[in-house]
């Protein structure tokens, strides 16, 4: 039976070489952490870089054209739930209006962070598309033991 993972966007907002992480809250997964303005890809209606348009704008309250989203990295991840997952990070440099909590129910706060200088409490997933994207690194694998990571040879 062919895997139908959760697609996730999280857009690297940049301004004066620092990003943009929110808090989380009253989530339930991964509160007082930090992460990107992120979340799913709506399957019925929207693709990647409309998600993450969308994900900005509710969580941050800016505007991003789709069009200025830069690709900056894929990860294929499992997470510790055993949830496979595949996130699109993107970066944007310019955006309509100035970033704030426009989700106080579910986020604590916004702050500015340099990207290569990340706080602890960044929550792995972005921490290490971050990383990732940093370096130029177009795609990664993550949360396989090393053993269950190889794709099974084609055979006929």
């Amino acid at each position: 039976m062919p895997v139908r993972p959760i697609v996730d966007v999280m857009v690297i907002l940049e301004r004066n070489g620092h990003i943009l992480l929110a808090e989380r809250k009253d989530t339930g997964y991964a509160d007082g952490m930090l992460n990107l303005p992120s979340g799913k890809v709506d399957h019925d209606r929207e693709n990647v870089t409309q998600a993450a348009a969308r994900e900005v704008l509710e969580e941050v309250g800016v505007r991003v054209d789709a069009a200025a989203l830069r690709h900056v990295h894929v990860m294929n991840y499992l997470n510790p739930e055993g949830e496979q997952r595949i996130g699109w990070f993107f970066a944007v440099t310019h955006w309509d209006g100035e970033p704030y909590n426009a989700e106080p129910h579910k986020c604590a706060g916004i702050s500015w962070h340099r990207p290569e200088e990340l706080p602890d409490n960044t929550v792995p997933y972005n921490a290490l598309g971050i990383g990732h994207a940093l370096k130029g690194e177009p795609f990664s694998v993550h949360g396989w033991k090393p053993e269950e990571g190889h794709p099974i040879p084609f055979r006929e």
